[in-house]
């Protein structure tokens, strides 16, 4: 049990990393924000990341992200990928990209899975051959060693461990990687924002290489790109039947900023822009939202704020609720409980959304009681 550092509050739901309850991340931000710089500081030491987006008077301005990085001779951005070689941004790590990947049977465990043609017939016969589960095929899943934000609760956080290698690996090669079996590409991470070109890229090249049967190309993402390369994700899961995935972790900014070391305006922003697009292919969906139900931290009533603002979007939009499991800097809060997803489900339906889902369900533990 921690105690909140600013109202005395001893919790089971309060998070010892942070040392801030809820109620004083969004009421008091201004004096919660030296303990919150202090620990994201931290966290990013220990991998060798810069603790803050640099802002290098002789460097070169990146663009990919919300960030927006000017980064100095020899140096990285903040997401530890993009860096200035000789006034040049780039990514290339030896021609290629920090990133990994493995054909996953379908229907997997996805965000989408309960709304897409993998384990449903959305789509049929255009951008799935089969009206049910697509059984005996596979999605190739994308793993980007990379990431905009630095959430404390990151569930893949060991990305970090394993992404100094300076080999990397060639759009080219990601692409070949597609088989006769291979219906979809998921790309996701960590997150592929860093390295969207080198995903853009693969991703024509497979489709180029799967012409004339269904390959769906699918991101999961914290959305926080530049507005102009969302497009051409976008443009690219229309054409194919995919769908891109946002994870809308905290409604309230100085909430979102405690957890993920980033500001969600960008986020929220280029949601509604794809929102934008849903008249263009209403089956399978185009774009479909998640949150992470963090105790203590993402209850009822933030849940009710990103609902709501989703159905003010679209009340179709696909909603999925995804439980918690203790990870990270946020290992000592427990797992999210029935009740708590059971509460953050009816407030998404109370705003009007019509497609809601719990997911990870295997993860949810019992009730809880705060005070112990």
């Amino acid at each position: 049990m921690a105690r909140c550092t600013l109202c005395g509050q001893r919790s089971s739901v309060i998070s010892q990393a942070l040392g801030l309850c809820a109620a004083c991340i969004k009421q008091r931000p201004q004096q919660a924000e030296p303990r919150l710089q202090k620990i994201h500081v931290e966290t990013r030491k220990r991998f060798g990341l810069p603790s803050s987006p640099p802002r290098s008077e002789r460097g070169v301005t990146c663009r990919l992200c919300v960030n927006e990085c000017v980064i100095g001779p020899g140096d990285a951005g903040y997401c530890g990928v993009r860096s200035n070689r000789h006034g040049r941004l780039t990514t290339d790590l030896r021609g290629g990209a920090r990133v990994s990947w493995y054909h996953d049977p379908l229907p997997t465990n996805c965000v989408a899975s309960w709304v897409c043609p993998a384990e449903t017939d959305a789509g049929y016969p255009v951008f799935t051959h089969s009206r049910g589960p697509e059984y005996g095929h596979y999605n190739l899943a994308v793993f980007y060693e990379a990431c905009s934000f630095n959430c404390l609760f990151c569930q893949n956080w060991h990305f970090r461990e394993r992404s100094r290698a300076p080999q990397g690996r060639s759009a080219a090669d990601l692409a070949a990687a597609v088989n006769e079996r291979t219906l979809c590409i998921c790309y996701f991470g960590g997150d592929p924002t860093p390295q969207l070109p080198h995903a853009l890229r693969a991703s024509r090249l497979a489709r180029e290489r799967a012409t004339g049967r269904p390959l769906r190309i699918c991101w999961e993402t914290n959305g926080a790109m530049n507005p102009q390369v969302l497009d051409q994700m976008i443009q690219l899961s229309l054409d194919s039947g995919g769908c891109i995935k946002f994870d809308l972790k905290a409604w309230n900014e100085h909430l979102h900023l405690a957890l993920t070391g980033v500001t969600n305006r960008r986020t929220l922003d280029n949601f509604k822009r794809a929102a934008s697009f849903l008249s263009l292919r209403r089956a399978p969906p185009l774009l479909v939202a998640s949150t992470p139900l963090v105790p203590g931290y993402v209850d009822a009533a933030e849940v009710a704020y990103i609902a709501n603002f989703i159905s003010s979007l679209d009340p179709s939009i696909p909603y999925s609720l995804l439980a918690f499991h203790p990870q990270f800097y946020m290992h000592d809060l427990p797992r999210t409980s029935r009740g708590h997803a059971h509460e953050c489900e009816a407030a998404a339906r109370a705003a009007g959304l019509t497609r809601v889902n719990v997911g990870n369900l295997h993860v949810l533990g019992p009730d809880y009681d705060p005070e112990k």
